[in-house]
């Protein structure tokens, strides 16, 4: 792709959290993507890729160790080794990733180079400041690094399947912290402390806000301030996912009953839930439209809302372009891409994502849900604050699909019988 034209991928820079602390850094997807380097890359680095005959020649541009003889060691809080620790050298990480480096400072020469440049645009404004109009159509670099993202590697699914085996194991000891979690005025944040925990043991770090909404906290859909009460007869709903070192990241939501025991109505509404999870699945293979999966699942919402009396027409009335009055209840998407980012390959052509076929390599979520506002006078009392949202994550294979998150468990039963086997332990 863009022969003839010098490629300008950053890794971004550090961002301030609050005056001279900053957020721990990550590095921007698509630079991690096209380098390899994952958790221990460095800020400001950049990657370009030079034209070289039909293709290009590929330099890693990073900040290289300065000892003990430069000022930067002993007086920079913000990059001095003395105060962050010791950097790679050159030698060392090109011998880490495959990738021919140099200094950062060499970099302006190689961006003021004659020929024409495209940046990956929003990763680093200084990069693109620098550049200024000679990169006119950056966006087009973002878009078609999307899209090669779309489908997925041997060693790209072994990360994700990494991933969702160490949040599996943060479940677990979420679980296992439930009545803990009781027991605090901030329970949620016990919920939230207790993943966060083996997220940074198994991994780098969560892969998102961690989601610990119990109560009628789960029908507020990012619910991530995680400052409420844990109640015995409640659900939590906990949307989690580890990000291991390579970056890659799971995105895995359960919704729990505290106690151990689903009330009649909460397995009502976790079945029909379920339900709708396992009609999306069952349609996924190679060659079907992205938007269809959601379609499924819909139907299935459709025609338990309108079998519980809640909407005014028909469930097939409802599903009608210009009704989709079932979608007061899950106003969210069924799938999203997975990988790199949570929200994965964003940048895509619609033509490639929501409108786009279905290949094989494919990563994405199933995530029906149905949410109950405390205050929806619409709905019965008895299902008022109930909020459920079940989330998997799946590859698609050459006849079908797999699903990555399968072991942990799923159905009303098997869930109750994770809870006790957990607590028993």
């Amino acid at each position: 792709m863009h022969p003839g034209v010098r490629l300008v991928i950053p890794a971004g820079s550090l961002k301030v959290r609050s005056n001279d602390t900053d957020y721990p850094f990550r590095a921007h997807a698509d630079f991690t993507y096209l380098t390899g380097w994952g958790s221990d890359a460095e800020p400001d680095s950049v990657l370009v890729l030079e034209p070289a005959g039909s293709g290009h020649e590929a330099t890693l541009y990073f900040r290289g160790p300065a000892g003990r003889g430069t000022t930067e060691f002993y007086a920079n809080p913000a990059i001095g080794e003395f105060w962050v620790g010791p950097r790679p050298s050159l030698e060392h990480v090109a011998a880490d990733l495959g990738l021919a480096t140099a200094d950062l400072g060499a970099l302006d020469e190689a961006l003021e180079a004659d020929g024409s440049t495209l940046v990956v645009t929003g990763a680093d404004p200084e990069v693109e400041a620098r550049l200024g109009d000679a990169n006119p159509d950056g966006d087009t670099l973002a878009r078609d690094l999307s899209e090669l993202r779309l489908v997925k590697d041997a060693w790209e699914l072994a990360e994700v399947q990494a991933a969702v085996d160490a949040t599996a194991r943060g479940f677990d000891d979420v679980i296992a912290d439930l009545t803990e979690a009781t027991r605090h005025e901030r329970g949620e944040r016990v919920v939230e402390g207790a993943f966060h925990r083996r997220a940074r043991l198994d991994g780098n770090a969560v892969g998102y806000d961690t989601i610990a909404a119990s109560g009628h906290h789960a029908c507020y859909l990012h619910w991530t301030r995680n400052d409420g009460v844990v109640r015995e007869g409640d659900l939590i709903l906990l949307d989690a996912g580890v990000e291991v070192d390579s970056l890659y990241t799971a995105d895995i939501t359960r919704t729990l009953p505290i106690s151990g025991t689903f009330s009649e109505v909460q397995r009502r509404v976790y079945d029909a839930v379920v339900e709708a999870a396992d009609a999306a699945f069952a349609i996924v293979r190679p060659g079907i439209v992205f938007k269809e999966v959601h379609a499924a699942a819909m139907e299935v919402i459709a025609r338990r809302t309108a079998e519980w009396g809640l909407l005014p027409i028909s469930a097939e009335e409802s599903l009608e372009p210009d009704q989709q009055l079932h979608r007061r209840w899950m106003v969210h998407g069924t799938s999203h891409h997975l990988g790199l980012d949570v929200h994965d390959c964003a940048q895509a052509r619609r033509d490639f994502y929501h409108d786009g076929i279905v290949r094989e390599g494919m990563v994405f979520t199933i995530e029906p849900g149905l949410y109950f506002q405390a205050d929806d006078l619409t709905v019965p009392e008895e299902l008022r604050g109930i909020g459920i949202r079940i989330e998997d994550d799946i590859v698609v294979t050459a006849d079908g699909a797999r699903n990555l998150s399968a072991a942990i468990p799923r159905t009303a039963d098997e869930v109750e019988a994770w809870m006790r086997e957990v607590r028993e332990r």
